[in-house]
């Protein structure tokens, strides 16, 4: 971003005032950090927030702003040009300028309202002390898996010079955009994080960390409280580096019986939003979870901006369990963008109507699968672009 620093506090009305203290420098431990990211400008008190930002807020808008989960990846042939120079997922993830091409890959193609930053939700853990890797076909494996209260006292608050990569990379994004789209930073829930903290890795039953909800309730406890205070700072480092929204992803909430997710999800994640919000209230925060239609009351309890939905729930009853509060995200079926034109349009229309007219993000109800067309991805944007809400209203 440029522009000049802005007016005194009290030369400042209050949503002047809040944009103000959502986008302040970053202040890492690493010289070379610190000389970019504090190259990051507030802006100034004239300047109108993205779309996306404002929709997700609640502000009145005339079309729903649109961006795509696993926007960048492996569907765009960019990406896997790149990939095939640069195959180590890690290095792609935890090099700025690589962080900053991959994320603007789709936002040169097709101008989304939302760029998303492209990195792993098991990013910061490195930061707390705990190492990982990501194998091309195991995926994600971490080297000592969490069995112990020691263990826990191990972990250390986040060490931000381990992601200083991430600022930076905000950073530049934020001025690459230029306030044409939002800037959205993310995190993984503590439950998220979790699993891989316990099981070791990826897991499909999540044996371990389930029995540990009864054997070791002390224990797990004591990991996920560490990880919502950890992933607070993260949000909010990444907020001071340049993020105007931040998504989080409680992937394996779904996984979670309603009434476990309330003890065991839940409660960490208010624990993230309340903090956040207490020093950022005006940056949108969104919650996300896969397989949560039993969930949405309970997701919309949390105190997010935005509930996100997946496809597998019909928008109006989405829209009508979370309240009109709230925004709602989502949430075409991704399988729908191997279709026809007519048959994306089609869907595309059913969910905005079902939106309810403001206080929707379009979006995917999960992220764009390998194999998809850029064509129809691009074809989805477009119809994003030119659907206003009067004209879904006269459907």
């Amino acid at each position: 971003m440029t522009g000049k620093a802005m007016m005194s506090h009290s030369g400042l009305g209050r949503s002047a005032l809040l944009r103000q203290r959502a986008f302040k420098p970053v202040a890492v431990s690493t010289p070379r950090a610190t000389s970019v990211v504090a190259n990051a400008q507030p802006a100034t008190s004239g300047v109108i927030d993205p779309l996306m930002v404002r929709a997700a807020r609640g502000e009145k808008v005339e079309r729903a702003p649109c961006w795509m989960m696993r926007q960048a990846g492996r569907y765009q042939k960019s990406y896997r040009d790149l990939a095939k120079k640069h195959p180590s997922f890690r290095e792609r993830s935890e090099t700025t300028e690589l962080i900053v091409e991959i994320s603007l890959q789709p936002w040169n193609s097709f101008k989304p309202d939302g760029v998303i930053l492209f990195s792993d939700i098991l990013t910061p853990l490195p930061g707390l002390g705990v190492n990982f890797d990501i194998d091309d076909n195991k995926g994600p494996i971490i080297e000592t898996p969490i069995r112990s209260l020691e263990q826990v006292k191990q972990l250390h608050d986040m060490d931000f010079s381990k992601v200083d990569f991430v600022g930076r990379a905000l950073t530049q994004l934020r001025s690459e955009v230029n306030n044409q789209a939002a800037v959205l930073g993310f995190i993984g829930s503590p439950w998220t994080l979790a699993t891989y903290l316990i099981e070791g890795g990826s897991s499909s039953l999540y044996k371990t960390i389930k029995s540990m909800c009864y054997s070791a309730p002390e224990l797990l406890d004591a990991l996920l409280t560490k990880l919502a205070d950890a992933m607070a700072s993260y949000i909010k480092y990444q907020i001071r580096a340049g993020a105007q929204c931040v998504q989080i992803f409680d992937s394996w909430g779904g996984q979670l019986p309603p009434r476990e997710w309330e003890r065991w999800s839940g409660p960490y994640l208010k624990r993230i939003v309340d903090s956040v919000k207490a020093e950022y209230p005006a940056v949108p925060l969104t919650l996300y979870a896969n397989g949560s239609g039993g969930l949405l009351e309970r997701i919309a309890s949390v105190g997010t901006d935005v509930v996100g939905v997946d496809w597998s729930v019909d928008m109006a009853d989405a829209r009508r369990r979370v309240g009109g509060n709230q925004s709602v995200q989502g949430n075409v079926d991704p399988a729908i963008l191997f279709a026809s034109e007519a048959a994306i349009e089609a869907a595309v229309r059913d969910c905005l109507r079902k939106g309810g007219g403001q206080r929707h993000i379009l979006n995917l109800g999960h992220g764009v699968l390998v194999g998809t067309p850029e064509e129809s991805v691009g074809h989805m944007f477009d119809l994003s672009k030119r659907l206003t809400y009067a004209d879904v209203a006269q459907q």
